[in-house]
């Protein structure tokens, strides 16, 4: 007998084993069920699954996965460590997510399926599938990362797949547009729409060719909704987004029962407050929604999460300071009147839009004007003073549709007027960047410590994939109206960091490091031989022995407070050249000693009473969830074996329980 105890330290995952001994005389039974592992689903008839985007969940500690199904079949995202699948098995003790989902509302029918995984621990790698026992999807995998500190996310403007009139090549530039930006920065840990991913809401073909890019299955999409997407339900049906209110008056309609897709969502992020709004529905004497809903419930977010985060960032679609053909759309000019002060009033810090096919960066502003007259353009440093917002506009990520930059008129240099810049005459009056080159472009924005830098970067050039310059969209192409060469994939043509503004006083902050702390295990007291005597005869046709495993102490002092658990599973029990199951032993655990946020897993028959598999696969002993009390616990089980009497020859067997404990 032997035993030993496993320690960790700054949130690495520990994996350690416990071999305990068990005997018993003639006996016979078997079970199964339990632990980290949800009931699995049953498929009643084969499914496909397509479309698999993991999207972004409440916080950095969850995601959520959605899909199409062929078949209305209960579903489940399976998840385990990417370390502990073997040979691309998932073990035993993978953790079951419960997919809800409906029949879909489009011309190809189907069923959609979303899944909200929950309980992810920092720094780890993740293999999930989608599907049910016998009936899986591929297996793929994201990774987290520290869940505080700098970030990198990405920002795609409308890839509006069909958009060109040719969805093969909408989507070899939307393809190309995704892997140069993740290559380029790799750790980047969130892909942010700027809304219009297909031309046409309920496509199917658009929507499986928007797709395609792998990294959406393993970096957190955060679905943004487009004019082009709010048309039917396949928007709601691909995406599934956290903390959503689905008003009605967040509908464009008005009307959220409708084959529309509409609501607005928050999430936090490290330090960032992430707010996306259904810009569709605006301010109009017919429609069902209103700008002074978005108003609300944005100020009600900021209001009640905004202490959260440092910073607070805004998506919607219609860029309300575009450069282009959408530059002086009417619904735009109700949205530049009705928002920009209260978000300068909120201390939103900076606002992603799309819409426009064209970049742009605003200069500072303020309750609807330019905040800072002195600001010049292209400044490549802005110190926000008090409700000084930064706006965005990004470029198409696909190359399906360009728009040109337009001119500005003599309508006014605040508010919803479309005047000319000062310092810049061929610019309008909010803007101190304007581009547009023809070539693929996104912009990657990094969360730092007391800044966030956006930068505006070539995913393309003039070659393919370009689909609107190869189909002869636009006549021109590459900077200053095509009279200069291409640039480089990978150049940047507009880089700003954003310092926000700290108010009247001086805000002062320190690094505190995560407390030293550790979480280990061991048997708690003398690990001595778990004897269970001699089995007695039933008349029920088996032999059958009690007992109780030596109690295992469990202490986790880490400030992190990560989720742990302690599994086991028993071996056949030998004698000689003779066995029977280890599924003949069954288990109750239970706490010796409370504490530490501890609690005990299920119950286990031995398969003798239900034909399941008893502890012959590994069962549950005891967990905790994330956020979980400091301290210790000291865990038991009592064991119940049930052998057939037709499967145990006279003898003294013995069986190893193996314990693994799994933390982060």
């Amino acid at each position: 007998m032997s035993s030993f105890s496993a320690a960790a330290r700054d949130g690495r995952p520990v994996r350690r084993r416990l071999v305990l001994w068990a005997s018993a005389v003639a006996l016979s039974v078997s079970i199964g069920t339990g632990g980290l592992l949800a009931t699995p689903a049953y498929a009643d008839t084969p499914a496909t699954f397509t479309d698999i985007i993991l999207g972004v969940g409440a916080n950095e500690a969850q995601r959520i996965v959605s899909w199409y199904s062929t078949a209305d079949t209960t579903q489940v995202v399976q998840l385990a460590r990417t370390s502990d699948l073997v040979s691309g098995d998932f073990p035993s003790g993978a953790t079951t997510f419960s997919a809800s989902g409906t029949a879909n509302i489009t011309s190809v029918g189907g069923f959609n399926r979303h899944a909200t995984l929950t309980g992810l621990t920092k720094n780890t790698a993740y293999s999930y599938r989608v599907g049910s026992d016998g009936n899986w999807s591929n297996t793929y995998s994201f990774k987290t990362q520290s869940f505080d500190g700098n970030f990198d996310f990405l920002f795609f403007g409308d890839p509006q797949i069909g958009s060109s009139g040719n969805v093969t090549k909408d989507a070899a530039g939307w393809v190309d547009t995704v892997n140069v930006a993740v290559n380029e920065a790799p750790n980047s840990e969130l892909l942010v729409s700027g809304g219009d991913q297909v031309e046409t809401a309920n496509t199917e073909l658009q929507w499986d060719a928007f797709a395609q890019p792998e990294q959406l299955r393993s970096y957190p999409w955060v679905a943004t909704i487009g004019n082009h997407d709010v048309g039917g339900k396949a928007y709601e049906q691909h995406f599934f987004t956290p903390n959503t209110d689905r008003s009605a008056s967040l509908y464009a309609n008005g009307n959220p029962a409708s084959n529309t897709s509409g609501g607005d969502y928050w999430f936090i992020y490290k330090d960032v407050l992430f707010i996306d709004l259904n810009s569709n529905s605006y301010t109009t004497a017919t429609g069902g929604g209103g700008d002074a809903a978005h108003v609300a419930y944005v100020t009600d977010v900021i209001n009640n999460h905004g202490a959260e985060a440092k910073y607070t960032v805004l998506v919607y679609h219609h860029a309300i300071y575009s450069p282009a053909d959408h530059a002086k759309d009417n619904d735009n000019k109700v949205r530049r009147v009705d928002f920009p002060t209260t978000f300068s009033k909120l201390g939103v810090d900076l606002v992603l839009q799309g819409h426009d096919h064209s970049y742009s960066r605003s200069y500072e502003i303020k309750n609807s004007a330019k905040a800072n007259a002195d600001e010049q353009p292209a400044q490549d440093e802005v110190y926000e003073g008090p409700g000084g917002v930064i706006y965005v506009t990004a470029n198409s990520a696909s190359g399906s549709k360009y728009y040109d930059l337009t001119t500005p008129d003599s309508s006014g240099t605040s508010g919803a007027g479309n005047g000319a810049d000062p310092l810049n005459p061929s610019s309008y009056w909010y803007n101190s960047v304007q581009n547009q080159e023809h070539v693929r472009s996104y912009v990657k924005v990094e969360v730092k410590n007391d800044a966030l830098v956006v930068k505006g970067i070539r995913s393309g050039t003039c070659d393919a994939p370009n689909a609107a310059v190869e189909l002869g969209k636009v006549l021109w192409c590459g900077p200053k109206n095509g009279s200069e060469a291409a640039k480089p994939v990978g150049s940047v043509f507009d880089s700003v960091t954003i310092h926000p503004n700290h108010g009247d006083g001086q805000d002062i902050q320190v690094a505190v490091p995560e407390l030293p702390g550790e979480f280990g295990w061991t048997i708690d007291g003398h690990n001595t031989l778990v004897d269970l005597g001699t089995a007695s005869h039933s008349s029920g046709g088996y032999f059958e022995a009690q007992g109780a495993i030596n109690p295992i102490k469990v202490n986790d002092t880490r400030s992190a407070l990560s989720p742990w658990s302690l599994s086991a599973s028993v071996g056949n029990f030998t004698d000689g050249g003779k066995s029977f199951s280890g599924s003949y032993l069954g288990w109750r655990p239970k706490l010796v000693t409370a504490g530490g946020g501890a609690t005990f897993g299920d119950a286990v028959a031995s398969s003798f009473d239900d034909n399941g598999k008893g502890l012959s696969i590994s069962r549950v002993l005891g967990s905790t969830t994330q956020g979980h009390d400091r301290g210790s616990a000291v865990l038991g089980a009592d064991l119940d074996l049930k052998v057939p009497e037709l499967s145990a020859d006279e003898g003294a067997y013995r069986a190893t329980l193996t314990i693994t404990a799994l933390s982060s």
